[in-house]
Parts: C-alpha cells; sequence; structure tokens
C-alpha cells in the first residue's frame, strides 16, 4: 500500500524505533502503575487499550499514522507484559519461580515460530495487525473472571490492604479444597483492619543503595544483552542472505537458551550463570571482532550462533534475575527499568540500519567492552537462589553479595579438618580435672582474704573428716 523501498526504506527502521520507544515509555510509566494500582488492574487496562490500538492501526491510512498507533500500542503491550510476568512470579514459591518464567518465554518462542507462516497465510500487513490482535481481545474476558488473573496478595500484603488479603487468601484455599473455617477465621483476627494502605514509587529509590544498584546492574546486564544480538544476527546475514535463515536461527537459539537456563539455574545459582553467560558472549564478541577477516565461514558462524545463544541467555536472566531480587513494593517501577534499558538496546540495531550499518563497527567494539565491563559487575550482585522474595525496602537492602567461594558442609567435616571437638561435648577428663584442682584450692588456700581462720583448728575424727569432703564434692557437683 505505501512505498517503503528504495529511497523510503527508511521508514521501515523508524517504525520499530517508534514501537521501541513505545515500550521504553509503557515500561517505565506503567511500572509504576503496577505498583500503585495492582498487577491486575493494570493488565486488564494495558490489554483493553492495547486491543483498541491494535484495532486501529489495521485502518491507518497514513504512515505517520500508523507510528503513532504504534508507538501507543507499543505503550500498552509493555504494561500487558510486565503485569503479567510479575504477577506469576509473586504467586508461586521460590522452587517454581523458574519454571513458571521459562514456561513463559517458550509460549513466546512458540509464537515466534508460527509469525513466519502466519504472514505468508495473510500475505496483507492489515491482515496480519487484525490475527496478532485477535488473541488480546479474548483476553477481555478476564474483566469477568477474576479468578483467572487474580491480584498478587504479596503485593496487597506488602501494602498493607488487609482486607483484600484476607479475601484473596479465602479465595485461594477455597480452590485449592483446604478452606476450614474454624481454623482459619480465628487466625484473621491478627491482622489488624484499620491500618492505611501504603503505596511506593521508584522515586524512593534515591533513598537506597543496595536496590539501586542491583538495578542498574542488571539494567546493563540487559542492555548489552539484547543490543549485543545485532552484531552476531549481522554476521548470520552475512553468511546467508536468505531471511529465514537468520530469523529462525535467531529463534532456535532462543529456544536453546531457554532450555540451559531450565538445566542450569536451579543448580548453580543466578549470580553464576549470569556471570558465565556475560564471559561467553564477550568472549565470542571478541573474538569475532579481532579475527573475522583470518576465520573461514563455518567458524565465524560457530562463533555467531555461540554468541547469539548466551547474548539471549544473558537477557533472559537479567529479567528474571531483576525480578526476584526487587522489593514487591517497587517490582513494577524497578522491573521496568530494567525491561526499558533492554528495549533501548533493541532500537540500537535499528538506529544501525537506519544510517545503513554505517557505524557497525563502533558499535561491536562499545558492546563487546561493555559485555567485559558487566564481568565485574554481576560480581556485586546477591543470590537469590531458594530464596523467598522481598517484600519492603529493608527486606531489599539487607540483600547482600555471597562470597565468592562458598564454604562446603560436606568438606568442613573431613577429618583432617576437625583439630577439636565442639565446645558442647562433654569430656569426663577435663571434668575430673576440674574437680581435683577446686578441691585441692578450697582445701589448701591460705590467702589474705580468709578473715575467721583460727590458729589451733580443732582436732577432728576420721569420720567427721569424710563427712566434710563428701558434703564438698556435694557442693561441687551441684
Amino acid at each position: 500500500m505505501w512505498n517503503l523501498v528504495c529511497s523510503n526504506y527508511w521508514n521501515v527502521p523508524v517504525q520499530h524505533i517508534c514501537f521501541m520507544t513505545g515500550w521504553i515509555l509503557g515500561y517505565v510509566f506503567l511500572g509504576t502503575l503496577c505498583d500503585w494500582l495492582g498487577r491486575r488492574r493494570t493488565f486488564l487496562l494495558s490489554i483493553s487499550l492495547s486491543s483498541v490500538f491494535g484495532a486501529t492501526v489495521c485502518l491507518s491510512n497514513s504512515p505517520v499514522v500508523f507510528l503513532l498507533l504504534r508507538l501507543s500500542q507499543g505503550v500498552m503491550l509493555a504494561g500487558v507484559f510486565l503485569s503479567s510476568y510479575i504477577a506469576r512470579l509473586e504467586l508461586c514459591d521460590p522452587p517454581h519461580r523458574l519454571m513458571v518464567a521459562m514456561i513463559g518465554s517458550f509460549f513466546g518462542v512458540f509464537a515466534e515460530l508460527l509469525l513466519p507462516g502466519v504472514a505468508v497465510l495473510c500475505r496483507d500487513w492489515p491482515v496480519l495487525q487484525a490475527v496478532a490482535t485477535l488473541p488480546l481481545l479474548l483476553l477481555l474476558s478476564y474483566w469477568c473472571c477474576a479468578s483467572v488473573f487474580p491480584e498478587s496478595p504479596r503485593w496487597l500484603l506488602a501494602t498493607a490492604q488487609i482486607p483484600q488479603v484476607k479475601k484473596s487468601l479465602q479465595e485461594f484455599s477455597t480452590r485449592n479444597g483446604v478452606f476450614l473455617q474454624d481454623e482459619i477465621y480465628p487466625g484473621e483476627t491478627l491482622l489488624s483492619e484499620d491500618c492505611q494502605p501504603s503505596y511506593h514509587s521508584i522515586l524512593e529509590m534515591r533513598r537506597t543503595r543496595v536496590i539501586w544498584k542491583n538495578c542498574l546492574i542488571l539494567s546493563f546486564t540487559l542492555f548489552i544483552g539484547t543490543g549485543i544480538q545485532y552484531c552476531f544476527t549481522r554476521n548470520l546475514h552475512s553468511y546467508s542472505t536468505n531471511f529465514y535463515f537468520s530469523y529462525f536461527l535467531r529463534v532456535t537459539t532462543g529456544a536453546v537458551g531457554c532450555v540451559f537456563i531450565c538445566l542450569s539455574v536451579n543448580h548453580f545459582g543466578r549470580r553464576g550463570m549470569l556471570l558465565l553467560s556475560a564471559i561467553i558472549t564477550g568472549l565470542s564478541s571478541l573474538l569475532l571482532l579481532a579475527l573475522t577477516p583470518y576465520l573461514r565461514g563455518g567458524l565465524v558462524l560457530v562463533l555467531s550462533v555461540v554468541g547469539l545463544l548466551f547474548s539471549q541467555s544473558l537477557a533472559m536472566l537479567s529479567v528474571f534475575f531483576a525480578s526476584e531480587v526487587m522489593p514487591t513494593v517497587v517490582r513494577g517501577g524497578c522491573l521496568g527499568l530494567v525491561l526499558a534499558s533492554g528495549c533501548v538496546g533493541m532500537a540500537a540495531s535499528s538506529l544501525m540500519e537506519l544510517q545503513n550499518n554505517g557505524g557497525y563497527f563502533l558499535h561491536h567494539v562499545i558492546f563487546a567492552s561493555f559485555a567485559v565491563l558487566s564481568v565485574l559487575c554481576i560480581m556485586l550482585l546477591p543470590e537469590s537462589k531458594r530464596k523467598p522474595l522481598p517484600d519492603s525496602l529493608k527486606e531489599g537492602e539487607s540483600q547482600r553479595r555471597p562470597p565468592l567461594f562458598l564454604s562446603r558442609p560436606d568438606r568442613d567435616n573431613l577429618p583432617l579438618l576437625c583439630t577439636r571437638q565442639p565446645l558442647s561435648e562433654y569430656n569426663p577428663d577435663n571434668y575430673s580435672r576440674l574437680v581435683s584442682a577446686t578441691r585441692k584450692m578450697l582445701t589448701k588456700d591460705n590467702l589474705a582474704y580468709r578473715i575467721a581462720v583460727p590458729t589451733h583448728p580443732p582436732l577432728l575424727s576420721d569420720s567427721d573428716k569424710q563427712e566434710q569432703e563428701n558434703e564438698t564434692q556435694k557442693e561441687i557437683v551441684s
């Protein structure tokens, strides 16, 4: 419909930049709205408006209107993703948080695999836009069914909304079949309903140090993970000019990255695997930057695929890590800032295409240097494996980074390392020596502070002496 080739090709990357700008604005503002209105209300508001903007995009008759509508739709889609991501993590216990997060990532990979086929069937972009908007219209049924997408009880409790917390927990217990009225209602009196709800915003982070540091580091790692992917995908384009080759290879590496995170993160920890992903991403980028003219095409392809795999793992793990270390009262705003930095990295690739790859070498050098720098920053992060989510700002500030080399109980209990017995263990030899020393001290003590000492002590019979010694031993034992 519009002529977007040759001299008008610049409209294509501009459209992507406007769309990513909408996501950035949505993450920042709707993330804060998640902390004020709640996860459910923000989700429903975002779903409603994104459906309206998505349907309106199909009817746009000019490139300018199309760009404005895409920007507005990006704002609302960011709210949908952010509120749903936070809500499903806050409803999980620590052992299942990673599994729930990766299930959402697998659904995203599956949608990307279906997109080329749907685009071939639709042919025209207005039809494709309408088909992509249809699932959003189906999600509007959540307005009527609160049990499908409930409000987060963790957020309600953290903001002191006690009546809503009680109602939500009663609904959960009823659906789980463990509702016992005689046991639950007396326990409710422990929570006072007179306290007023207290809401927080990301502006309160200026008085924190640990939360602000964690937010900056994870924003930096996500920015690197999304921005450096362009350096690897461009090498895929040079290896094969087929669009579907690079597209499906990128999606496949994303799926492999999800599997890699599922198999490793719960065993080795969040911080360790984030560090490994950053190291391999930086090494792959540096090798491609320095040795591409001297390597064959196959080696360039292998390094590009490895770098793309671990850069996607770095991005996904940064988002998941940020959702675990940020406190509940400001989790929406903090995670929104982290995700916004990731969208800035995505928009960097469109800026390169807008300039016809004029500054690609400088782009590659900057992101490779940032990847090396991120290795040092990741060491300052705490570890959140098998730990409950922090709720208040105080709990978020109490998180400290663990030592580099953690002690192992099975290693510390080796015979060669056990140089002395525990202090609480009973030793009969030491006890008998204490009794004999105390007895000698009492019978032979001739210090000056003893006042009433007769010059000629009375003579005692053997039976009296034995009786006196028995009484002395009883006093010592007692």
